[in-house]
């Protein structure tokens, strides 16, 4: 166990996460935490894989970030464009994307692919036919819509495809420089990365043994789609450490200003965390909200005002702003399978014991 910058240690986290491997929820896992005004808090403990000699898990482990792509980057990028005047939430996705000019279809918007209530499926096989952006975007936009936009909410990893065409198109830089450009360099994330480097690869957390690409995923995204698309996606494909995620963690918290200066405004921070008014769902602009009754991966001690994003792989970040702490969970619990559930009461144990932690300061 490794415990590092705690004013006072997170033991009872420190307890979830000893219980967490004893049930073999994952084989390793990495903490990070923190106030508004403070040091960030590291957990690290157990190893990469469940083998007995497999390396152990340290505070600069590389986790497969996942979905955490979502908000990391792309809820980021479109954050950046709506300060610059350059994005217009209500615009139909049509007036970039041609293919979405017909029927119900014509009336996504952009604040409706944010939300993910285009009225898209969440999510199709389509690496067993397709590879490359532009043939995934061609694909996408001939799908028929599977409910009216803007009536409810389907989390959809096609729809974070077509917001990342979009916003190329907007900015008209390629995503690899608009993700390094926009968000990676000026937030100092020097340690977060799609496609990481063969030099990162013992600092880097396995994920599943993938029966379609016939070998353990080490270093590779696990995301099917994202593989087919060059392993640079809007909706996975990163990499990265939880001290990174610290960082746009404090982002978020300092109302949109890190170590470089302004990146966003307060006003935008507001309307991209604020829960969007469909029926049903937790959804705000990009990042989701604490669930109102029963499971929440947020636990149960976070203000109405929290945000954050969980990722398939095992990760998860969720900021309060009221209560001015954040709570980032980075573990491979698909390794070696995916059928491994036992996360799902780690989860909001984890936040409810951090914040447990923090208030003892």
């Amino acid at each position: 166990m490794v415990s590092t910058g705690a004013a006072h240690p997170l033991v009872a986290a420190q307890g979830v996460l000893e219980r967490a491997l004893a049930e073999r929820a994952f084989p390793g896992a990495v903490v990070a935490a923190g106030r508004r005004s403070g040091e960030t808090r590291v957990l690290a403990s157990g190893r990469l894989t469940f083998a007995p000699e497999a390396a152990a898990v340290a505070a600069s482990t590389v986790y497969d970030l996942a979905s955490l792509t979502k908000v990391v980057v792309t809820t980021t990028i479109a954050m950046r464009l709506y300060d610059a005047g350059r994005l217009d939430l209500d615009q139909p996705a049509c007036s970039w994307l041609p293919g979405l000019g017909s029927g119900a279809k014509a009336q996504i918007t952009v604040a409706h692919l944010l939300q993910h209530s285009s009225g898209l499926a969440g999510w199709q096989p389509l690496f067993r036919e397709i590879s490359g952006w532009d043939a995934y975007v061609e694909r996408i936009s001939q799908i028929e819509l599977a409910y009216a936009p803007g009536q409810q909410a389907v989390y959809s990893d096609l729809g974070f495809i077509l917001l990342g065409a979009i916003l190329e198109r907007v900015a008209g830089v390629a995503w690899s420089r608009l993700a390094s450009e926009w968000v990676l360099t000026p937030l100092g994330l020097r340690e977060t990365t799609y496609c990481p480097e063969a030099e990162w690869r013992p600092r880097v957390a396995p994920t599943e043994v993938c029966a379609w690409r016939g070998r353990l995923m080490h270093g590779e995204v696990h995301d099917e789609n994202a593989f087919a698309m060059g392993g640079i996606a809007p909706h996975a494909g990163l990499f990265g450490t939880a001290a990174d995620l610290a960082r746009v963690a404090h982002l978020m918290l300092d109302e949109g200003v890190s170590g470089h200066g302004r990146l966003v405004t307060p006003a935008t921070i507001a309307r991209f965390t604020r829960r969007a008014a469909i029926p049903g769902s937790t959804r705000a602009l990009g990042w989701d909200t604490p669930s109102e009754a029963g499971y929440s991966t947020a636990g149960a001690r976070m203000s109405r005002r929290a945000f954050g994003h969980t990722g398939f792989t095992g990760t998860s970040l969720w900021i309060d702003p009221e209560r001015g702490v954040f709570v980032i969970l980075l573990s491979n619990r698909i390794h070696p399978k995916r059928d491994n559930e036992g996360i799902r009461w780690v989860r909001p144990a984890l936040a409810d014991a951090v914040l447990s932690d923090l208030e003892l300061d």
